[in-house]
């Protein structure tokens, strides 16, 4: 699972902390997928599916419109969840799977 969270402070004890806003967590989203799939020398080009766990449906349209520039307009197969049980700072988690 991915979720926009980003670094505070230096080093390897770095604390990862969930951006403040719907936005700022969706603009870190693609950041840390492409973190992830460079070392497995894949691209946001190889995902193929991509589940998203929302904690409000109101975020389901922006969570959309992030998924949609994230991929470069590219469509996959989607599935939006609402969840309740995430942490409370995370807004959006995404899933992808990445066939290379």
């Amino acid at each position: 699972m991915l979720i926009g969270l980003r670094r505070r402070g230096d080093g390897p004890a770095q604390e990862r902390h969930a951006g403040e806003s719907l936005t700022e967590q969706l603009d870190l989203v693609p950041a840390n997928i492409r973190t992830i799939l460079e070392p497995a020398g894949t691209t946001v080009d190889n995902i193929v599916r991509v589940t998203s766990y929302l904690t409000d449906p109101a975020h389901a349209e922006l969570n959309g419109q992030a998924r949609t520039a994230a991929l470069g307009g590219r469509v996959v197969p989607t599935t939006a969840i609402v969840v309740q049980t995430l942490s409370p700072d995370w807004l959006v988690e995404v899933e992808v799977v990445a066939a290379g």
